[in-house]
Order: structure tokens, then sequence, then C-alpha cells
């Protein structure tokens, strides 16, 4: 797999009003987000709206993605389903465009039995022969990879990885002493990225990221060079943003703050909504505790 480490931005997907996907914006934002130092992007994710866009959509968001990336940095592309037929179809989709490796969500939904994540993933990993990073997010999917689970699909070929969204340094920390050689743990929830690398974490597939992505990327350089103080001052200053990013659901939040950096338009597609009134001081307020440079200082509609 390539070197994947550090911060990998779990990128959106921006809209227009008419909530067409607007290519010239996602070409700007993976410009930018290379410029500012991002180690890797992940595309079409959970913050990218993968749930919004049709087949035939996510693979040209992906396309066009790894295309403007031209391997100056590693690229993931979102291939996970509900239905493994599915996900073996995006997983080959990755493939053939020239991803990196394939970020895999429990199936939603469904709620398989852990036997049935263990033959789903593994399903795709021997039809499929491109890295895959397995991807644990239960208060979205409804099902948990636990413990015994992600280290029984740990000795399959194909699977390198595991992005682990609980939120739990008890669970990274059982996942990091008992692993395989080679096998690699990323964070997928920001509070505690700082904390998982710094116990040997290879990095974080952020949300954070996407608005603050040079320092993310010295926030992953401090903690995977074993400087706690520097991490730990960097977790301190983006503590703001990793909470308040999720004040309404993801990804209006994180829209809606990238459009006051004049990056992007704020646009969702339903069932999600612009982000509310009520919420958009809030959310100012943690963009400049969190020192990122608004164009305006005067809270906007």
């Amino acid at each position: 797999m390539a070197d994947l480490k550090g911060s990998i931005v779990a990128i959106v997907t921006p809209m227009h009003e008419d909530k067409s996907v607007d290519y010239d914006a996602l070409s700007r934002l993976i410009e930018w987000h290379i410029a500012e130092g991002s180690h890797g992007i992940c595309v079409v994710g959970t913050t990218g709206e993968s749930a919004t866009l049709s087949m035939e959509e996510h693979s040209e968001v992906c396309s066009f993605a790894v295309a403007q990336v031209g391997q100056r940095i590693p690229i993931i592309v979102g291939a996970g389903a509900n239905s493994t037929s599915e996900a073996i179809e995006l997983t080959e989709m990755a493939r053939s465009i020239g991803a990196d490796a394939t970020l895999q969500v429990a199936p939603y939904y469904v709620r398989p039995t852990q036997e049935g994540l263990y033959h789903h993933f593994t399903r795709i990993a021997e039809a499929v022969d491109i890295p895959m990073v397995l991807y644990n997010v239960p208060a979205r999917t409804g099902v948990d990879i636990e413990l015994k689970t992600t280290l029984r699909l740990a000795q399959v070929s194909g699977i390198d990885g595991i992005k682990d969204a609980t939120g739990s340094i008890e669970r990274a920390s059982e996942i990091l002493r008992q692993r395989p050689k080679g096998f690699r743990l990323y964070s997928g929830d920001d509070a505690t990225a700082a904390a998982l690398m710094l116990l040997g974490g290879e990095g974080v597939i952020s949300v954070t990221a996407n608005v603050a992505p040079r320092y993310m990327a010295q926030l992953c350089d401090h903690a995977l060079s074993g400087d706690a103080k520097a991490a730990a001052r960097m977790h301190l200053q983006l503590m703001p943003l990793h909470t308040t990013l999720f004040i309404e659901s993801s990804p209006a939040p994180t829209k809606w703050a990238l459009s006051k950096l004049d990056l992007i338009e704020p646009h969702c597609r339903l069932p999600l909504l612009y982000l509310s009134e009520t919420a958009r001081p809030v959310l100012f307020l943690a963009m400049q505790e969190a020192r990122l440079l608004i164009p305006s200082m005067i809270l906007p509609t």
C-alpha cells in the first residue's frame, strides 16, 4: 500500500445551488490541500456525501479526483456499500482508475453478524486486488466491527488497515497491541487522533483537515515524530473545530465553514440541509478560536 500516513483529508464533495457536483470547486480544493500539506485525500467517504451520490456520480467524482491528484499524494476512494456485490463493483472501479486504496465501511442498516462482516470484507479483498482500509463507524452504520473481528480480518491478504471512528482509546490501544505487522490504524475521530498517533497509529482520516489542512498536517507530523508537547499544543488549538464541525449532521457544518473561507458553496443534498442560523455563530467562533484566516471576521449569513 502507498505510504498512507499522517493527515488524510476526508474531502467534501462540493455542489452547486442546484445540487449538481461542482467539479471546478473540487479541483480547487484538491490543489489547496496539496499546497497546504495534506498527506493524503479520501474521496467520496461519509464526508463526501457518498450516500447521496448515484453510482455513476460516485465513479465520476472518484475518477476526477484521482486524475486531479495525479499521484502527487496518496488517494483513498470510498467503495463501501451495504451490498457485497455493490461494494465489489465500486472496488473494481477504484482499482481501474488507479486509486491507492479503498475505504470499506461496515455494511449499514442491514446489521450483519460478526461472521457476516468477516465474509463481506474477505469476499471483496479476494475479488479485487487493491489495498483495503476497513471503516468502523457504528454510530452511523448500526454495526460495530468488534476487536476480535478486526484482528481476524487483519490476517486477510489485501486488508491493510482500519479507520476507527469509535473514539475509544481503549479499542485503539488493543488494536495496536495485538495487530499483525503491517496492519495500519487510522483515527476516524479528530478529537482523539493525536493520542492515537502518539500510541503508534499511522494517521487520521480527518474532517477537521477540510478547513484546517496545514494545522492538521502539522499536528500529525508532531505526533508521528513523538513530539507529544507540540502535538498537544496543536490538538488544543483545533479542539473547537473537532467538536463543532459536528454541531449538526456532517458535512453541513464543514461545507458552511469552507464557504466562509471562500473555497466552495455551502450546499448539501437532501436529506441534509444548509447549516441552521443558530449553529452558524457557534461554528464561526470555533473557526476564530482555531486561528483560521477568515476573509471577513464579521459573521456572515
